[in-house]
């Protein structure tokens, strides 16, 4: 055992300390299949809040980088070490509280997403967020993310649903930010700090949630169009119109050609681009609701349906994987642009990947000017990486023209464009602020840069 993980090893308590050499999976996230490794001198994994702040204490005084980790999902290598102590958080795991009458729960960081969702159904409550990898990706790191996802359309990204966290920040303090209080204009707004900051200003180690009932019904709408033209025009229409479904979802050509195989129901010659909206709500709103966007998406569409729910949401989450498959890899940004640029956004991610000699398309959350552009490259090919590469600096240059982000749900990670990003952020806010919580700067350094 190194000399860190063996001091480290001394804390009180029951914190697991293993070495750096032989622990591939904490070094490694979603990025992995573009070649993205991490290393690191030690991996710590306590199993309580007070354990949490041990380890950032002991790194803190040692000056030695940390860098928190979730479920390892991330696609943007926001989890991937270079060097130093990886603190993982899958042993905080407890419901702390639940509380149907009131709507309400505190859980810790590493519970995942999907069990957060199933006790707040056991409870007759629901939790709206449906980022993806439920089953491995936990609340701490979509709170770290601030992340998305299709029903982020109507009800909101996982900040809309966070009332307070539990953290530890530098040099080894344990805070309480926000809080079950419905309303608090006392203090600034640590929580929302918090969010999205991918670990560079503190360690969330518990999570308080706001919950709802479930909607009685919920009813998917689908509808092919020739072209991304008449796809958008419809996308916007239905936005126009002042409907509000609880998801709003594209694939263009590309991406309807790979996984069309499962698809829950008929597509027509010549289809192109697919809108699938959902209605929710009570049974009579959700299928008014329903009807109504038939009606808005009907206009130049080559077929209009409302396919099985369970089957369609079966086939939408396996689009990525279906996309894979095409050639074993993939590199796939989280590019948001207005709405109503969308369009525009698609055909140019075909473009650019035409530019690079590389497969590009496109899916992603219509309603929200969300893609996920994709260049398909072989496995193994270096080339292709390297050209992706490239592509991937084109289109974050290309989304900051349209008016919009490098990224919309996934994080900046180590794999974003640090200046593309720096163009269009407050950097010397973002450094104050930095430097105000993180003074020697040992969170997860070199990330959200």
């Amino acid at each position: 055992m190194g000399a860190i993980a063996a001091d480290l090893s001394r804390l009180p308590g029951d914190t697991q300390v293993l070495d750096g050499a032989g622990v591939r999976p904490y070094l490694t996230d979603a990025t992995e299949t573009r070649g993205v490794h991490g290393r690191a001198d030690a991996v710590a994994l306590p199993s309580s809040a007070e354990g949490v702040r041990d380890v950032v204490e002991w790194c803190y005084e040692r000056s030695v980088p940390l860098v928190p980790r979730g479920g390892g999902s991330g696609y943007a290598a926001g989890a991937v070490p270079d060097g130093g102590v990886v603190l993982a958080l899958e042993r905080l795991r407890a419901q702390r509280s639940l509380d149907p009458l009131l709507w309400r729960a505190e859980v810790e960081a590493g519970m995942t997403t999907a069990e957060v969702r199933r006790r707040a159904r056991e409870a007759g409550l629901w939790l709206p967020l449906d980022p993806g990898a439920a089953e491995q990706s936990q609340i701490g790191g979509n709170f770290a993310t601030n992340a998305g996802g299709p029903h982020a359309f109507k009800y909101g990204v996982t900040r809309a649903w966070v009332t307070g966290v539990e953290a530890v920040l530098a040099p080894g303090e344990l805070v309480d930010t926000g809080g079950f209080t419905r309303k608090d204009v006392a203090s600034y707004d640590l929580t929302g700090l918090l969010c999205g900051s991918e670990g560079t200003l503190g360690v969330v180690t518990a999570v308080r949630l706001r919950l709802i009932p479930p909607p009685a019904a919920a009813i998917p709408v689908a509808a092919v169009y020739p072209d991304s033209a008449a796809g958008c025009a419809a996308i916007l229409r239905v936005m126009g119109s002042g409907l509000v479904p609880a998801t709003l979802e594209y694939l263009d050509e590309g991406a309807l050609r790979a996984a069309r195989f499962g698809y829950p129901g008929d597509l027509p010659a010549g289809a192109g681009f697919l809108v699938v909206a959902e209605a929710d709500g009570d049974e009579q709103a959700a299928r008014r609701l329903a009807d109504d966007l038939r009606e808005a998406l009907a206009e130049d569409a080559l077929a209009v349906a409302q396919p099985p729910a369970a089957e369609l949401a079966r086939w939408r989450d396996g689009v990525s994987l279906a996309v894979v498959a095409q050639l074993g890899g993939k590199v796939s940004e989280d590019v948001a642009v207005p709405v109503e640029r969308l369009e525009e956004a698609i055909e140019a991610t075909v473009a650019i990947g035409r530019r690079h000699d590389l497969p590009a398309l496109s899916w992603g959350h219509a309603g929200d000017g969300n893609l996920h552009s994709t260049f398909l490259v072989a496995t193994g090919d270096t080339g292709a990486l390297e050209r992706a590469d490239a592509a991937r600096a084109e289109l974050f240059r290309l989304a900051v023209r349209l008016g919009g982000t490098i990224s919309g749900e996934h994080g900046l990670g180590a794999v974003k464009d640090g200046p593309t990003y720096r163009e269009v952020s407050l950097t010397r806010a973002h450094e104050r602020i930095k430097r105000a919580l993180d003074p020697e700067g040992l969170l997860n350094p070199g990330k959200k840069r």
